[in-house]
């Protein structure tokens, strides 16, 4: 299978080469020329099982084909359970059991496993450059450290992140860096456009992307939400609705490109914060990105959300296709602190800020009649953000083991200016 880019100025790629780019020449994100017919397609006994189903069709032609089963069981070495929420008919999928606490150690580890494998062919070292509003970089980091021939650098807006979720991002060292940008997250993320576009310096130092953008991570985070939807289908009969919380709508875009391709997911509800520019489009106004604001789910604090760009190229760019398929609800910070404290008090359950958002958007839509069965994908651990939740619950949270092993670490992160020249000459440095 060969790969465009949704801009199409580029010439086609294969898996693999589309994997080590990140982003297309011409500034577009990679996509399949057509998406793969998926036949017969059942729950495998585990995750891992399931992935390599769901993803080999993909993989077909490349390479890394015959390295995929053994990819899926590193990377899914953890689980995904679908638990249910105390309301009835309702589930959460816990997506954060891996080694950061959060769902992007799934896609980052699945990368990380791709590109260890292609990086044996190559003499030079490559680049990993990481934009993150809190829980990629740590994610990429982990998945990343200590490979032979890889270089991280992770760029994240300073006092943007929660302390925990900073602390991870500066606690790895060796051949991870964490630079705190004066700046949004958005300026992050254009930092690592810009220098993925600049054909002088790929030259100099060749660089590829782990955030959202890449295939890499995209292709496999369809697999919790096709693995849930499957069981679920199989034990109850019924297809899972989901809402899911929502900044650069990778999560969401993994889930959407599932059902396109016959999993048995219904509706698909976006959950943003404060950072409305989904939910106007879906509102009806035109798509215009704006500066992020600062929200109490800073993982979402996303103003341009990149993966836009796909799910429009999946739709033909028919905006009212796709307003016609999916709503975007906006919960603010007053709502999300009063569904965690008031989710607790009723039913003892515990959500980070962003889990929390996707709670109370799934809470909305049953006042307004929403039947049948539904999930929300709970994004990361609590304890990530025990500043938010300690103090609306009333008591300390338990820090899972892989967390604690991390932040007793010494953390460093070097600060830099949201100036293109002033990154580029750090990507310079050996």
């Amino acid at each position: 299978m060969n790969f465009i880019s949704t801009r199409n100025a580029s010439p086609a790629a294969t898996l693999s080469q589309a994997i080590a780019a990140g982003l297309a020449p011409d500034g577009g994100l990679y996509v399949p020329e057509t998406l793969p017919p998926i036949h017969s397609l059942e729950v495998g006994a585990d995750l891992a099982e399931t992935a390599t189903q769901l993803i080999a069709p993909f993989f077909e032609g490349d390479a890394l084909a015959a390295e995929l089963p053994a990819i899926c069981r590193e990377a899914f070495d953890f689980p995904a359970p679908l638990l249910p929420l105390a309301t009835t008919d309702d589930h959460v999928l816990e997506l954060f059991h891996g080694p950061t606490a959060a769902f992007k150690d799934f896609g980052a580890r699945f990368l990380a496993a791709c590109l260890t494998r292609l990086r044996k062919q190559e003499d030079r070292p490559l680049t990993i450059l990481v934009a993150t509003s809190g829980d990629t970089g740590a994610a990429v980091a982990a998945a990343f450290h200590k490979q032979p021939g890889l270089r991280v650098i992770v760029l994240y807006p300073d006092g943007r992140v929660s302390p925990r979720q900073a602390h991870q991002l500066g606690c790895f060292g060796d051949n991870i860096a964490a630079l705190r940008v004066a700046g949004s997250f958005d300026d992050c993320q254009a930092l690592v456009k810009r220098a993925l576009n600049d054909g002088d310096l790929q030259a100099q130092a060749p660089m590829s992307s782990a955030n959202s953008i890449s295939l890499g991570r995209l292709l496999p985070q369809m697999s919790y939400y096709a693995h849930a939807a499957l069981g679920h289908k199989r034990a109850t009969g019924e297809t899972l609705n989901a809402v899911i919380p929502t900044g650069n709508l990778g999560n969401a875009m993994a889930a959407i490109i599932a059902r396109k391709l016959g999993v048995p997911l219904g509706r698909i509800v976006l959950a943003t914060n404060a950072n409305e520019v989904l939910p106007k489009f879906f509102s009806g106004a035109e798509y215009a990105p704006a500066a992020s604001v600062a929200t109490l789910a800073n993982a979402m604090d996303v103003g341009a959300p990149s993966n836009f760009e796909r799910l429009r190229w999946l739709y033909g760019g028919d905006d009212a296709a796709l307003r016609a398929d999916f709503t975007a609800e906006s919960v603010n910070d007053y709502r999300i602190r009063n569904t965690i404290q008031s989710r607790y008090a009723k039913h003892g359950e515990v959500f980070c800020p962003h889990t929390a958002t996707a709670v109370r958007v799934l809470e909305d839509l049953r006042s307004q009649g929403a039947a049948g069965d539904w999930m929300v994908a709970a994004t990361a651990h609590p304890a990530k953000f025990e500043s938010v939740v300690e103090p609306l619950i009333g008591r300390p949270l338990e820090v899972p083991p892989a967390l604690a092993d991390l932040l007793a670490r010494p953390a460093h992160a070097d600060p830099i200016a949201a100036e293109y020249e002033s990154f580029r000459a750090r990507i310079l440095e050996k």
